[in-house]
């Protein structure tokens, strides 16, 4: 996977890597988004965020890509390559866009880039697992061709649904 990719500018908004001295306003973004989907409250029992966000923007096999306008970002997202993964298949670990920044086009625009980048990758599949009760996030997946995963039916009780999308599908239908 190439770290330095090429910057997109869309207006006033700016595409690009994340640099390890952002780790904590991506982590911050990161809290924010998720405390729209969990009906009774972030869990506190978590990973240590701002390490674990620092640890994916320095590691060389991971990606972690921003928006950003006006100098604050606005969205991130976050995939790898799984060590026991099938050949050609990425990861989507996080991706969150500031609520005050949903319906904007961000999450669009981060996603292209992301698609942009597993295609330069060579990657033909993606795979993400979102949480049950994030109906936004779902739906928003599911408008760009996001599917359930046909190899992960979901088990009763499960809190996550795994979705995979056709990296090497046409995104010019698409929202």
């Amino acid at each position: 996977m190439i770290k330095d990719r090429v910057t997109r500018v869309t207006g006033a908004r700016v595409i690009r890597t994340a640099l390890p001295a952002e780790a904590p306003a991506v982590t911050a973004l990161h809290a924010r988004a998720r405390a729209t989907y969990y009906p009774d409250g972030v869990p506190a029992d978590g990973p240590d965020w701002p390490a674990a966000w620092r640890d994916a923007i320095e590691r060389p096999d991971r990606h972690v890509l921003c928006a950003a306008e006006g100098g604050r970002i606005t969205a991130v997202a976050s995939f790898r390559t799984e060590r026991d993964a099938p050949a050609g298949t990425v990861h989507l670990a996080q991706f969150h866009v500031d609520p005050g920044h949903w319906r904007r086009g961000t999450g669009r625009a981060l996603h292209a880039a992301c698609v942009e980048a597993w295609r330069a990758d060579g990657m033909h599949t993606a795979g993400l697992s979102v949480h049950v009760d994030n109906l936004r996030a779902r739906a928003f997946y599911a408008r760009l061709g996001w599917i359930p995963d046909p190899r992960h039916p979901p088990a009763a009780g499960d809190h996550h649904v795994l979705l995979s999308y056709a990296v090497t599908g046409d995104e010019s239908g698409r929202e």
